[in-house]
């Protein structure tokens, strides 16, 4: 393997989304061969980028939004991703039957085909954050996605907290870490604490690269989001899409504030290397964790 051949040159689409789905996904389109264009062989989305976020509220009107996979959007995304000859991450709201939606993310190849999908595993409940009404935890497990640009192991926002769901990517042979995003600030928020949440943010997931020896790549949302219900302040989506290298070293940040559709290289020999240098798969004592399947270990009961 050359050099040149070692090096994945990503692309991250971060962007302001509107109400108007169609015009969302030609925005992405262009968006998305910009980045090929600079030679962008992976091109990764940001979390449920067809439309606004609607899980600002509760509202079963929402539910109309989702579409089945295979669908009207996977049928647009694959013509994209067989267009430019792209690895593409895509995160849709998936109806898998009547009443039955996930949070999906679905991966395609380089001819449109798709590689595989993931649903999102740990739904969050929060002000603003209203996702357990809307989707079901995901079934599939922790399992990477097989393409031609390597094993991805694509995780959507709120798992992206885990540091269990990177490790299992990671053991299941996860060539790097892949986490589509919606996270923005909480209006009532100082700006002291709306920094520390961002920076906590930020640092999990290069912890996730330390711990594992992969790269990272987290693409969030920007802009802001009104609240339909008048409630709050709606949504100020941080933005701050990064690439890290095993080390957790930042390879790139985006802005909080701008969209930007930029191209970042990813040398994936080096896993290697830090996996020899720093070897925790091998170090990690498996015989004591089982009490990791465990929801708490309370020893005043004696457990």
């Amino acid at each position: 393997m050359t050099k040149t051949e070692n090096i994945l040159r990503i692309g991250i689409v971060q962007q302001c989304c509107t109400a108007d789905i169609e015009a969302n996904k030609r925005k992405l389109a262009d968006n998305i061969a910009q980045v090929a264009s600079q030679g962008a062989r992976l091109v990764v989305l940001q979390e449920l980028h067809n439309s606004l976020y609607f899980c600002q509220v509760e509202s079963t009107d929402n539910f109309d939004l989702a579409e089945p996979v295979p669908g009207p959007s996977t049928d647009f995304y694959s013509q994209v991703a067989r267009r430019h000859g792209i690895v593409l991450v895509t995160s849709l709201f998936e109806r898998r039957a009547a009443g039955l939606y996930h949070n999906t993310a679905v991966v395609f190849e380089r001819d449109g085909s798709v590689a595989g999908i993931y649903r999102k595993m740990h739904i969050p409940d929060d002000p603003a954050y209203y996702e357990k009404f809307y989707f079901t935890p995901g079934d599939l497990g922790f399992r990477p996605i097989d393409t031609s640009v390597g094993r991805l192991g694509v995780q959507v926002c709120w798992d992206q907290w885990y540091p269990e769901g990177a490790r299992l990517m990671a053991l299941a042979g996860a060539d790097i870490l892949i986490y589509p995003t919606a996270i923005g600030y909480e209006s009532s928020d100082t700006p002291q604490e709306q920094e520390r949440q961002r920076e906590a943010w930020t640092t999990v997931q290069r912890g996730h690269a330390v711990a594992n020896g992969l790269p990272v790549v987290a693409v969030n949302r920007t802009g802001h989001e009104p609240d339909p219900s008048g409630q709050t302040r709606g949504i100020q989506f941080w933005g701050s899409s990064f690439v890290a290298g095993p080390q957790g070293e930042m390879l790139y940040r985006a802005p909080k504030d701008e969209e930007v559709n930029v191209v970042v290289d990813i040398d994936m020999r080096r896993s290697e290397n830090v996996r020899r240098w720093w070897p925790f798969l091998r170090d990690r004592r498996i015989e004591c964790f089982s009490d990791l399947g465990r929801r708490f270990i309370d020893r005043k009961n004696g457990e």
